[in-house]
């Protein structure tokens, strides 16, 4: 393929989007007789590449359905993870141990939507989509004012993870500030009937606290009640500014646009300003955000992009990718990353609609028929796009600094950054201070960077050394914490001093609530322990180690365990093309 036949694929997929596409396939997959299953993430990560199997699945579709389901892995003591119907996370949070377990599906606990517009509160079952919910609140005139950018979550899942939108406002940007009320099932004695309903609000500060941020390892969460605030519009601009200051500005800009973000293009020496805010409920606008990575695309087009950058990795090509890195930065800015003045086009800012219109999206989830050529471009049925996402959460006074050593590791070389811009750059987002256990004990910014993942996890990528130092340098130099929902397994290391007496509190109440672990698997320990596991080779490629052997990376493809450039700390895996045989 010719870079510019690339270069058209690239902007006909970006601005044509079809109408119809085929929904992504549930997370849980069974054989014909059911006596074999299987779950994965929604990137299908786990299968092929990691199996994860599940001894044994049930579908509750009523919180008297979920207590039975604890209560008989209690009587038969099973271990029991929780899954929703779409399964996002990177982590194998929702992995069940592969023998004595049961994996409870929130797929069909869906059906109820309540919202008190006395109260202005929003109740809903755990399964419940995130687009139902702020569909619903808007039918009643009111709004959510916090959620993640991606609408295919469940309301469980994504507080659960600490799932965010960008804000230092109010309540801020993270969904389970909004959180009023929750009913979690937990174990219980054979008296109690083996499980039991817990309900918990802010009159219960340790269980408010510990259950709002919990990676489903206190219980399994039945139901959750949000505050809505009246409805109101968004206004929103992209607006692109060179990057030599950026550093400096963001958190004056997060005081005068309520859900402001910057997408950082380092490649490009790009910052992109979303200067976003609220806009009265009669303002005049119909927009929509239809973010463009969200988008159906067309198989053939999701394919052939995979299969041109697989082929500029293989070849090393770094200038491929930084005239792919430019062709996508165009093609959004183009179209306006997919903001429409109506349901149809993008014909100038500022776009004004809906706060749901607005604050969430993902075309891609839906469709009026199945349309097997086009879907969602990561969808594991098609060899698209597979990638990893970083997010590491900073405090204010790290931040600054982390960014400028980020820069000086760019000027080196800034192509070895093309890679990263290829997708979206790196996105900064804020949270506000929370007083759950796992959440943030202070204002904070988030940074996410997608890059890409070969399909074999023994396959070196292009700059890996950039990638590993860059994450090193985030989590160990400046002391960032993990996206509980996100990351490499590196990312974890040294979690459980990070959160301090966060993290004894939240043990200390997983033990009151399940004091046998029946919620706990070897893989969420990994995460809440920040657990090391023993090193082989080429563990370092996938981060599920930092290399200090060359054998932890791939010496037969030319790949060494070197020193950081700018953090000399750090020990990353690096191409030597002189000694690559």
């Amino acid at each position: 393929m010719t870079y510019p036949l690339l270069h058209l694929l690239f902007l006909f997929h970006r601005l044509i989007s079809p109408t119809l596409s085929l929904p992504p396939a549930p997370p849980v997959h069974c054989n014909s007789t059911a006596n074999h299953c299987t779950i994965s993430n929604a990137y299908g990560a786990w299968n092929d590449r990691s199996p994860c199997p599940v001894p044994s699945v049930v579908y509750p579709s009523t919180e008297e359905e979920l207590l039975s389901a604890v209560a008989s892995a209690q009587r038969l003591s099973l271990k029991v993870k929780v899954v929703s119907g779409y399964s996002h996370t990177i982590p194998k949070l929702v992995c069940p141990p592969p023998t004595g377990s049961l994996l409870i599906s929130t797929a069909k606990y869906s059906s109820r939507v309540a919202v008190d517009s006395v109260r202005n509160t929003v109740t809903v079952d755990a399964g419940v989509g995130l687009r139902d919910v702020v569909d619903a609140a808007e039918a009643a005139g009111l709004s959510l004012p916090a959620a993640p950018y991606w609408e295919g979550v469940s309301i469980a899942g994504l507080i659960s993870t600490g799932s965010h939108g960008s804000s230092w406002w109010g309540k801020g940007g993270a969904v389970h500030e909004y959180v009023v009320a929750m009913r979690l099932v937990v174990p219980a004695a054979a008296d109690e009937g083996f499980a039991k309903v817990v309900e918990i609000d802010g009159n219960a500060p340790e269980l408010f606290n510990g259950a709002r941020v919990s990676m489903g390892l206190l219980g399994a969460i039945s139901k959750v009640t949000l505050s809505l605030e009246p409805a109101f519009k968004r206004n929103v601009t992209y607006e692109y500014r060179s990057d030599d200051e950026f550093q400096d500005e963001f958190t004056e800009m997060t005081k005068q646009h309520e859900f402001f973000d910057i997408d950082w293009y380092p490649s490009q020496r790009l910052a992109v300003y979303r200067l976003d805010g609220r806009a009265p409920a009669n303002a005049s606008g119909d927009g929509v955000n239809d973010f463009i990575g969200f988008q159906a695309n067309p198989t053939l087009t999701s394919m052939a992009v995979r299969f041109a950058e697989k082929a500029l990795e293989e070849s090393k090509n770094v200038k491929g990718k930084c005239a792919m890195a430019a062709t996508v930065l165009s093609a959004k800015k183009l179209a306006a990353n997919g903001l429409k003045n109506d349901d149809f086009i993008f014909s100038g800012y500022p776009v004004i609609g809906r706060q749901s219109k607005i604050q969430t999206s993902g075309s891609c989830l839906h469709s009026s028929q199945s349309n097997p050529l086009a879907m969602c471009s990561w969808d594991p049925r098609i060899k698209g796009l597979f990638f990893y996402e970083t997010t590491a959460i900073f405090t204010a006074s790290n931040f600054k600094n982390f960014v400028l050593d980020v820069k000086k590791l760019r000027d080196l070389n800034p192509q070895n950054f093309c890679g990263v811009d290829v997708y979206n750059g790196f996105l900064i987002r804020f949270i506000k201070a929370s007083s759950a256990y796992l959440g943030q004990a202070e204002d904070s910014f988030v940074v996410d960077f997608n890059y890409y993942r070969a399909d074999e996890p023994s396959t070196p990528r292009l700059n890996q050394d950039v990638w590993e130092e860059v994450e090193q340098m985030a989590f160990f130099k400046y002391g960032a914490r993990p996206h509980w929902g996100k990351n490499r397994k590196v990312a974890f290391f040294g979690v459980q001093e990070k959160y301090h007496d966060q993290m004894n509190k939240f043990n200390a109440l997983k033990k009151k609530l399940d004091p046998m672990g029946m919620f706990s698997s070897e893989w969420s320990d990994e995460i809440l322990l920040g657990r090391k596991v023993g090193k082989k080779d080429g563990c370092a490629l996938e981060g599920e180690c930092i290399c200090s052997e060359d054998r932890h990376c791939s010496p037969r493809n030319g790949y060494f365990c070197k020193s950081g450039l700018v953090y000399r700390e750090a020990k990353v895996c690096r191409f030597l093309s002189s000694s690559a045989f």
